[in-house]
């Protein structure tokens, strides 16, 4: 099951009462009832996981502290969640695996590559939108009665 810092935990500020030994558990089980009550109701699920290389970030973090119209982007906390890379990882790759189903799959993207990423995820949502063989309503011949009556009066 997920093991996370109990720093990390407690900095959500979560009643006490629903910090137990099955919280992850619970929480998956949440998760994945609410999706499948969206699925359920017409919403299409996509989750996508933009998988970032800690040597790619810390690239990025170099950028932020080199680039002074990119320095609003750095926090101190950065660097201190960055000590947590393995269980941040451990956490995410549970969390997915938990939590992917066939109504709201996940989708790991590579993230080092800003033009491959967008690509990846442009990529899946033509894919679902094709999926829905989407198209216009039929118009029918009553309404097409409506319509020439419209243009008749627009016309004047």
């Amino acid at each position: 099951m997920v093991r996370i810092h109990n720093e990390m935990l407690h900095a959500q500020k979560l009643p006490g009462s629903l910090v137990t030994k099955h919280i992850w558990k619970e929480r998956f089980e949440d998760i994945n009832a609410y999706e499948r009550y969206l699925s359920r109701n017409g919403v299409v699920v996509r989750k996508f996981f933009l998988h970032l290389s800690k040597k790619e970030q810390k690239k990025r973090f170099l950028a932020r502290l080199d680039v002074p119209a990119k320095n609003w982007k750095f926090s101190g906390a950065d660097l201190k969640e960055r000590a947590y890379w393995g269980e941040y990882m451990d956490a995410y790759e549970e969390t997915i695996r938990h939590t992917t189903t066939t109504h709201a799959p996940w989708y790991v993207v590579p993230a080092d590559n800003k033009w491959f990423t967008r690509l990846v995820v442009a990529a899946v949502i033509i894919e679902t939108l094709n999926s829905l063989d989407l198209s216009y309503p039929k118009v029918t011949a009553e309404h097409r009665e409506i319509l020439d009556h419209a243009r008749k009066v627009l016309a004047d």
